[in-house]
């Protein structure tokens, strides 16, 4: 594959679809004087899907079209029709990818064909009027807005899926043994790095079978990104043996095999793995050393000479020419039973205990925190449900609003407030710091109805107390008084001219 054609990381602005908006509507039909409401609700806006695609190969689409949009939710209408919901967008991607947030933090490994993951989902659709009637709310005036969808950047990497990586210095011969293990056809020339992509192919070795890896060649401080560094060792981590391909042929000065194991393995132990995927060290990997190009009678001697202090160190060793096709049997073999050891090793997978963790009585669902502004103090609510809310309110609708304070009263925000040293004129900021809603507290004023207490009670019958004669007279006596001071009153207006009556013009 051209190494304009493969891109294995890729930087994706994706936001999911906007919730619709409900509607406001009333029932008008002939001889239906009291329709009520009937405004839909809006349809719930597209999510932003990653799916594993076997057919997919490589990251190239993303990397020329890097925004990634959902569509949107649908308004309501009337006659209690609610909005169509958004489509949702989903992005195939090739098995091995990793899906990281901005900060660096793995969000999902995606591994398995056809395994997805929802990496931005959409909003929520407002509820139309029909939806918010209620036996003390018969006819709404309002409806709520949809709930934007979420939006931000992510970062795709694709780590490819093998068994057996090849690794070693460029022009080592790493392609050359791959296209004569597997089917695979990868390019190969006679000059350094000629392997720009990593190269997958499938070796069957009797009952064995497992992928094996042709990746871009290795040089000192490729740990530090020197040469295609990171290109290469972002594919090795998933593989479980490493194979140390040494070209036993090379005519560079200060070179040889036992000097190119040693930077190489230097180079291995300072790789940091992504400790998110659970992956162990590489220099904890199983490995073997292949001493390449066997069919020059030079190579095949020095191959010899340097066998015996390799196998000193623990390293199994084999001694093969691509080009001659000698050896390979033998190694392929060798690479099948130490994958089979290797998967032998991996612990039985154990699913996942599902733990529930039901929410607290007291659990408010928000926190209110003071904040010092130059102009005074600002109290800033943090929770899903207050934001939620506030996102979904019309504030060009006063009924809107009112339905907003009620349900924050409700919550318990106001109480928070009080609690928290909040007076009349503060400011309070609802919501994340880059994306809130920003008034000044009015608490909210408690008129007579409410001071009669909840609807069917009456706090007058709570009280025991009875007045006494004297006190009904006394009260009878006062009430009175107080109506013969008002007639005088009104009586000394009228004739001071303020005002006349019938009577007087009658007189």
């Amino acid at each position: 594959m051209p190494a304009a054609s493969f891109v294995d990381r890729v930087v994706l602005h994706v936001a999911a679809g906007h919730g619709g908006n409900g509607v406001a509507s009333v029932r008008r039909e002939k001889f239906k004087p009291l329709g009520g409401p009937d405004g839909g609700n809006g349809g719930r806006g597209g999510s932003v899907i990653v799916r594993v695609d076997p057919q997919a190969t490589t990251l190239l689409d993303y990397h020329h079209h890097p925004h990634q949009t959902a569509g949107n939710g649908k308004p309501g209408a009337g006659d209690e029709r609610n909005g169509a919901d958004g489509d949702d967008l989903v992005l195939p991607v090739p098995a091995g990818t990793v899906v990281k947030d901005a900060s660096g933090d793995v969000v999902v490994d995606l591994v398995a064909p056809g395994q997805e993951h929802a990496i931005a989902r959409g909003g929520r659709g407002g509820l139309g009027n029909k939806a918010l009637a209620s036996p003390r709310r018969k006819a709404p005036g309002f409806a709520l807005l949809g709930e934007p969808g979420e939006a931000f950047d992510v970062v795709l990497e694709l780590k490819s899926l093998a068994d057996v990586a090849l690794i070693g210095f460029p022009s080592a011969g790493k392609s050359s043994l791959v296209s004569v293990l597997s089917a695979a056809r990868p390019r190969i020339a006679d000059y350094p790095f000629t392997t720009l992509v990593p190269n997958l192919g499938v070796v069957t070795a009797g009952d064995t079978r497992f992928t094996i890896a042709d990746v871009p060649g290795l040089i000192p401080g490729a740990h530090l990104g020197r040469g295609l560094g990171l290109e290469f060792l972002r594919h090795v981590e998933r593989c479980s043996v490493l194979a140390h391909v040494i070209d036993c042929a090379t005519l560079e000065p200060g070179r040889d095999p036992l000097t190119d194991l040693e930077v190489i393995e230097e180079e291995l132990a300072a790789y940091v793995p992504d400790a998110d995927l659970g992956g162990r060290p590489l220099s904890e990997r199983t490995r073997v050393v292949i001493l390449n190009k066997a069919d020059i009678p030079e190579a095949r001697e020095l191959a010899e000479m340097v066998r015996p202090d390799l196998e000193a160190q623990g390293y199994e060793v084999h001694i093969v020419s691509a080009v001659a096709h000698l050896g390979l049997t033998e190694l392929s073999y060798a690479l099948g039973r130490l994958v089979t050891a290797a998967r032998d090793e991996v612990a039985e997978i154990v699913p996942p205990r599902i733990v529930l963790r039901p929410k607290a009585v007291d659990d408010t669902g928000f926190v209110v925190r003071r904040e010092e502004a130059p102009d005074g103090p600002a109290y800033r609510v943090v929770g899903e449900r207050p934001t939620r809310w506030v996102r979904q309110t019309d504030f060009t609708n006063d009924e809107a609003v009112g339905y907003l304070a009620d349900r924050l009263a409700r919550l318990g925000v106001e109480e928070a407030l009080v609690k928290a040293g909040a007076i009349a004129g503060d400011t309070v900021l609802i919501g994340a710091a880059d994306d809130a809603v920003v008034f000044d507290w009015e608490p909210t004023l408690v008129s007579g109805a409410e001071l009669l207490g909840q609807r069917g009670s009456d706090l007058r019958l709570d009280s025991s107390e009875r007045a006494t004669r004297g006190e009904k007279r006394e009260a009878a006596r006062d009430r009175y008084a107080a109506r013969q001071a008002t007639q005088a009153d009104l009586d000394a207006e009228r004739r001071a001219g303020h005002w006349a009556t019938a009577r007087d013009d009658d007189d």
